[in-house]
């Protein structure tokens, strides 16, 4: 086994107060995947591998203890929003630009994502 908890998943609780904590993380280990798989299509391969792992593995153990509590269809939606902010906030900081219709679509997938959950 790779990993050994020091509790078992079950001793885990998680309070509705440690929800949007927890979303973030998700988000984040999701876009630290993101910014490790940019890293190895741009030659750095070891390390954007490295990068990608660590997010995803962030990510898997963030949201295992958020579906204790938390129906999945609101974990997924909240983590879609805080995910499509974080990565947008990466690509601008690296250089990447969007065009007017690249933004007003990323607008409107984040406006039917506070539709869905209104």
């Amino acid at each position: 086994m790779f990993f050994q908890f020091r509790y078992k998943m079950s001793d885990l609780s998680t309070p509705m107060i440690l929800a949007p904590p927890l979303i973030l993380a998700t988000a984040a280990g999701y876009a630290l995947a993101t910014v490790g798989m940019k890293s190895a299509s741009s030659g750095h391969m070891t390390l954007g591998l490295a990068i990608a792992i660590i997010g995803f593995g962030l990510a898997c153990i963030a949201e295992i203890i958020l579906m204790k509590r938390i129906d999945v269809s609101i974990i997924y939606i909240a983590v879609v929003a805080a995910e499509t902010v974080l990565v947008l906030t990466y690509a601008h900081w690296i250089g990447e630009t969007l065009s007017l219709r690249q933004f007003v679509g990323a607008g409107m997938v984040l406006a039917g994502l506070m539709a869905v959950t209104a």
